[in-house]
């Protein structure tokens, strides 16, 4: 039963979306809420609370989205590390922790992905395309 692990900046609603989606696909998945109260926006704020707290997890998946880049061009990416999965924005936000864990490989994820879910939304890749990776 593999942990996931969930960093925003939604508030509201969204996390509980995003949960939907991911034990749609998962159903075995164990969600676990580091936080969705980010500063709107502060890729930093979240590079510093993900890069304190991911290492308490053991093998674990890490959802973060902090994306003020959301409806451009900028890449969603899957990074491999030697013992942990980070998945959001490729911003920055995910960096210090997957370097401090050892990055093994860097995967970009392609928009095709939502079809899983339904139509992409220029908002919301935190379910259409992060959530399903």
């Amino acid at each position: 039963m593999k942990v996931v692990t969930l960093l925003t900046d939604f508030g509201d609603f969204y996390p509980g979306v995003m949960k939907g989606v991911i034990l749609s696909l998962y159903p075995e998945a164990r969600i676990v809420d580091i936080t969705h109260s980010i500063e709107p926006q502060n890729v930093f704020q979240g590079a510093f609370l993900l890069y304190h707290s991911y290492r308490y997890f053991r093998n674990a998946v890490h959802v973060a989205v902090v994306d003020p880049g959301v409806g451009t061009e900028r890449r969603a990416v899957l990074i491999e590390g030697k013992n942990h999965t980070f998945i959001g924005p490729d911003n920055g936000l995910l960096y210090p922790s997957a370097v401090e864990d050892g990055i093994k490989a860097v995967y970009s994820i392609k928009a095709e992905i939502s079809q899983l879910v339904g139509d992409l939304s220029a908002t919301f890749h935190g379910r259409d395309i992060f959530a399903p990776a």
